[in-house]
């Protein structure tokens, strides 16, 4: 794969299918138990309802979540991220509150043969991620690493996101590193 010809973007309402199926293949990625707290298994029964509602509620027009995809010439969708909006003193999914109005990626997904820097998905997701953020009026972009995803931490911080000594126990392991975008928007 020499070059590949992408366009990032949010998804519409009507791409519930083939936000189920990206949702899926990542589930059965080797790592997906380090990156999502979800089981295939549990993601696999859910109704057609769950996907219709999951991708309206992330699409282009919506304003509390925004599903970013990285689609190829050929129609397949090679990555996404999600950003959640995070309100200021609004209690998050973990049960913290925050003190800004902030954006958390979830959901980080690249197709295998689209990984590596010759192909640019992960960085085009992010970049457009955080652009979302900002023109959303958010004040701070955050995500969390397992403490053994050494690979994808790597990226994290290639892209200007640092470690802010925070982190959140998870279930059986030791828990999730907290990094947050290092470069303050001007």
């Amino acid at each position: 794969m020499n070059s590949v010809a992408l366009v990032i973007r949010s998804i519409r309402s009507d791409e519930w299918r083939q936000v189920k199926e990206l949702r899926l293949e990542a589930l059965l990625d080797p790592v997906a138990h380090l990156a999502f707290l979800e089981t295939y298994e549990d993601a696999v029964a859910r109704p057609d309802g769950f996907w219709q509602e999951r991708a309206s509620g992330a699409a282009v027009d919506a304003t509390a979540r925004q599903q970013i995809v990285a689609v190829g010439e050929d129609g397949v969708w090679a990555g996404t991220v999600t950003v959640l909006v995070e309100e200021a003193g609004v209690p998050d999914a973990f049960g913290t509150v925050p003190e800004l109005r902030q954006g958390h990626l979830v959901g980080v997904y690249v197709r295998p043969e689209y990984r590596g820097s010759r192909a640019g998905v992960t960085r085009g997701l992010f970049d457009a991620a955080l652009a979302w953020s900002w023109e959303a009026g958010l004040e701070r972009v955050r995500l969390f690493v397992h403490e053994k995803n050494g690979r994808a931490e790597a990226f994290y911080r290639k892209t200007g996101f640092l470690p802010t000594g925070e982190t959140v126990p998870m279930p059986g392991d030791t828990g999730e590193l907290e990094l947050e975008f290092a470069i303050t928007r001007g």
